[in-house]
């Protein structure tokens, strides 16, 4: 059984090093890695919707030479017909030599790694973990603060059903990190079960709560927004009333540190405003753009070419 990756805990510490290595090596000398995947074959199975984490997988694997095949849409696949996704992975083993998948259900890509002969890529599963797009951030982070530790993080907006804090904050957890702040309304705090993890885990973190972002903002190295997400309420009130809580715009950047950074997993909705947009700190475009390199090199990883060949 091949190794997957379901969860940024599958990856040890000094493998997520390895890999901002080589996503950096790969933005400085693209060339070497332009054939590593020539006739291997990416199942992409995205089962929801998804703009830069399928097309940024897409781009890497064509990046480094291979090929694509898959669906963006799971009613086009017989999934609407009622096929189960044990025996949607059991084919498409046939079909490919690397499974990426995206499925609404919490839990759906472990499961499908139980039937899987290649190594299978948690594109993100509900609201539970997005272990590329905290890869993602890892190098994003690397790149303009040289280090992943002993940094202050705000992680503000939806922490309750952000797949993408969920994963960030327990991976930026094994880094060191000196202080979390968790800014966000009462009814999208982040999940209990995650903050006891880390005070049994990680009890040397400070972990603060606050309702707004500017009360804090002078004192973050990382300014981790995330939209609240529509999508994961099942009432369309709740989420009428708490979509606009949170707005980040040139007042608020005023009070922030001259090397602070701004990221978010995007898209954004209205919880950044354009007119921060040319701010050197606002960062979020570039970090969407490191994930091609870093999904280029967790294929080369996954599939043991170039610079992984003799691992």
């Amino acid at each position: 059984m091949s190794k997957h990756l379901i969860e940024p805990n599958d990856l040890s510490n000094e493998e997520i090093l390895k890999l901002i290595e080589v996503g950096k090596e790969i933005q400085v000398n693209p060339k070497k890695y332009n054939q590593l995947c020539s006739g291997k074959i990416l199942a992409s199975l995205f089962f929801e919707p998804s703009t830069r984490t399928k097309f940024s997988f897409d781009a890497a694997m064509i990046r480094l030479g291979g090929h694509i095949i898959g669906f963006a849409d799971a009613n086009t696949s017989s999934a609407k017909k009622g096929e189960s996704l044990a025996d949607t992975i059991r084919v498409m083993n046939f079909y490919s030599d690397i499974i990426v998948m995206r499925h609404p259900k919490e839990g759906a890509p472990k499961l499908a790694s139980e039937y899987s002969n290649v190594p299978i890529i948690n594109a993100g599963d509900g609201g539970h973990n997005h272990p590329t797009q905290t890869l993602t951030d890892l190098l994003t982070i690397s790149k303009y603060k040289k280090t992943l530790e002993n940094h202050t993080i705000a992680l503000v907006g939806d922490l309750k059903y952000g797949r993408t804090v969920h994963s960030l904050i327990k991976t930026l957890a094994k880094f060191n990190s000196k202080k979390f702040i968790l800014v966000s309304p009462d009814e999208l705090k982040l999940p209990s079960f995650i903050i006891d993890y880390l005070k049994v885990n990680y009890p040397e973190i400070e972990i603060a709560e606050a309702r707004y972002l500017e009360d804090v903002i002078e004192e973050v190295d990382i300014i981790y927004m995330t939209r609240i997400q529509k999508e994961r309420f099942f009432n369309e009130g709740d989420y009428i009333k708490l979509k606009n809580s949170f707005l980040l715009n040139k007042e608020k950047m005023k009070k922030a540190k001259k090397d602070a950074i701004v990221m978010h997993p995007l898209p954004r909705v209205n919880e950044i405003s354009y007119e921060i947009d040319d701010d050197p700190r606002c960062v979020y475009f570039d970090q969407s753009n490191q994930g091609v390199f870093i999904r280029m090199a967790l294929i080369t990883k996954m599939l043991e070419v170039g610079d992984y060949a003799s691992c």
